[in-house]
């Protein structure tokens, strides 16, 4: 079928581009929020969050016409649903979102119209996903959730993007595309083929769910091997950047780089689904998670021995996003890290990320202080380098010659 309008819902840091790069491609697409704040951005041609080049896209979008954005669900002949999917306590999947996003698009449902789930998800989760549908419109039937032969197409086609380089990846990776029946895969991937140059990869919604688990519990074991040996060098008093270089010259080797954690909407929450589905075999990627998850206080302990070395420790925490030149401060152990230290009183604590423009949340009434990199490195006598964004990559010894310095990112080990 040809896919005449196009409903995103969900605009964050996934579907604000998808919804920018379809419409560029001049179908008609309306983003549903239930930020009032996000969607009057969207509606000026601006956006709420930084990626480069998304501003330009957005623009270009509304002013054609071809892009707008609401609160309210209308009818589409497509349906995207990329919202949030946390855990609970204990690590137990929160499909909460899901569930209100299906709740709020199916009295505007219409017969033959096709649901993506693009969700990160546990396995089962389309199915899901289906019956919550099936439960509000029992008029329409939808595949797996209803007895008749089914009138409605439901897949999963899971996001996987880096941030930072979401509107190329977006564009140029393959997908996996997982329908609950093999109409739906031919639906999706048609929707899908007219944006994705990569090759658009068919197979179930239970198998499409578990590779992009998988995806990311391989790159999470593989961040903890390093952060253990970053934790085993401290002791041994050997430098871990020069020792992974070294051994990174082996043809069979790519141990990845050490960090403070890990953060983000992905690696540090998607492995705890596959625990949560397999608790009893999931041995390696649970030790991973603990590992990954541990990691930020070790980070803490040695900004307080670093802060002992003065009577009026001022200490400058350099980045609080989940990664580098981005304002993504989802799961990020940047950001847990500068909480705790202004909860331990061992000092003044300042904030530095240059990609935001006020403290978040966590941060407000702590008694931290977010400042400019130049005020930080006059002030503080105490740096503690959680992200690697460009600006602090383009320090020179000059500028910390006089500090103590914990760098969780390996940025001054060529000093």
């Amino acid at each position: 079928m040809a896919f005449k309008k196009v409903s995103v819902v969900g605009l964050g840091y996934i579907g604000l581009p998808t919804a920018a790069v379809i419409a560029s491609r001049g179908i008609e697409v309306i983003g549903i929020d239930v930020s009032q704040r996000a969607v009057e951005t969207i509606n000026q041609g601006k956006v709420h969050i930084v990626e480069p080049d998304l501003d330009m896209v957005v623009q270009a979008a509304v002013t054609m016409g071809k892009l707008r954005a609401s609160m309210t669900p209308e009818p589409a002949d497509a349906f995207m649903i990329a919202v949030p999917t946390p855990f609970k306590e204990g690590h137990q999947p929160d499909l909460s979102y899901i569930e209100a996003a299906a709740k709020a698009i199916a009295p505007v449902l219409e017969k033959g119209n096709l649901v993506i789930l693009e969700s990160t998800s546990p396995v089962g989760a389309t199915e899901k996903l289906a019956a919550w549908l099936q439960e509000q419109r029992p008029d329409l039937h939808f595949p797996g959730a209803s007895n008749s032969e089914p009138n409605m197409f439901v897949a999963h086609c899971p996001e996987r993007v880096l941030p930072g380089r979401v509107l190329e990846e977006l564009v140029s990776n393959d997908r996996i595309i997982g329908g609950l029946t093999a109409k739906c895969c031919e639906m999706a991937t048609e929707l899908y083929k007219t944006f994705v140059r990569g090759e658009c990869i068919s197979t179930n919604a239970r198998t499409a769910e578990m590779a992009k688990l998988t995806e990311n519990s391989f790159r999470d074991v593989n961040i903890a091997f390093a952060n253990e040996l970053s934790i085993i060098c401290d002791k041994l008093k050997i430098n871990v950047w020069e020792l992974i270089a070294l051994a990174n010259r082996h043809p069979r080797v790519n141990i990845l780089s050490p960090g403070p954690g890990v953060g983000g909407h992905c690696i540090a929450v998607d492995p705890w689904f596959i625990v949560d589905s397999a608790p009893d075999e999931a041995r390696i990627i649970r030790t991973a998670r603990e590992i990954n998850d541990h990691k930020p206080e070790y980070v803490v302990s040695k900004v307080k021995a670093a802060a002992d070395q003065f009577k009026r420790p001022i200490v400058a925490c350099l980045g609080l996003a989940f990664k580098a030149d981005i304002d993504d401060l989802r799961e990020s152990p940047a950001l847990d890290i500068t909480c705790e230290l202004a909860n331990a009183n061992i000092g003044q604590i300042l904030a530095v990320e240059p990609n935001i423009q006020e403290l978040p949340g966590k941060l407000q009434g702590q008694g931290v202080e977010l400042v400019s990199l130049q005020q930080a490195l006059e002030m503080a006598n105490v740096l503690v380098v959680l992200v690697d964004h460009k600006p602090f990559k383009a320090l020179h010894s000059n500028d910390i010659n006089t500090k103590v310095v914990v760098d969780t990112r390996g940025l001054f080990s060529r000093f």
